[in-house]
């Protein structure tokens, strides 16, 4: 009778167990695969902050070509200007050394011209 009442006892048990558990439905997950994976991430982050980085610099690098570009031609304005105005201080400087306005200015002064040739004055050197 022992093997009956165990068998019995162990029915009786898979029974409790059954009804304890409900049936779960398991479904099969899939694992979806990336389409890009962490390392490729990681590096396609560091091309972009490399390439940002490399534009920034190309852009403030040709900025100040621009800014020395732009200094160079107003040098280039003003050293023109400047050279213009030496040649009219030039001009004028022949034109006020001529003998006539000399010997005109002279008389208009009260001077007395005794011989008149007039000759313009040069440098005198040591």
């Amino acid at each position: 009778m022992s093997s009956q009442h165990a068998r019995v006892w162990h029915t009786e048990e898979q029974q409790r167990q059954q009804v304890q558990q409900p049936n779960v439905v398991r479904k099969k997950v899939k694992v979806q695969k990336r389409w890009v994976t962490r390392g490729e991430k990681l590096m396609y982050i560091i091309f972009a902050v490399m390439f940002l980085a490399v534009s920034a610099y190309i852009v403030s690098f040709s900025s100040s070509v621009d800014q020395l570009n732009r200094n160079i031609e107003s040098l280039n304005t003003q050293i023109d200007q400047q050279n213009v105005h030496n040649k009219n201080l030039a001009y004028k400087k022949k034109e006020l050394s001529q003998p006539e306005r000399i010997i005109k200015t002279a008389k208009k002064n009260g001077l007395e011209v005794k011989n008149t040739q007039v000759k313009q004055a040069t440098e005198i050197t040591d």
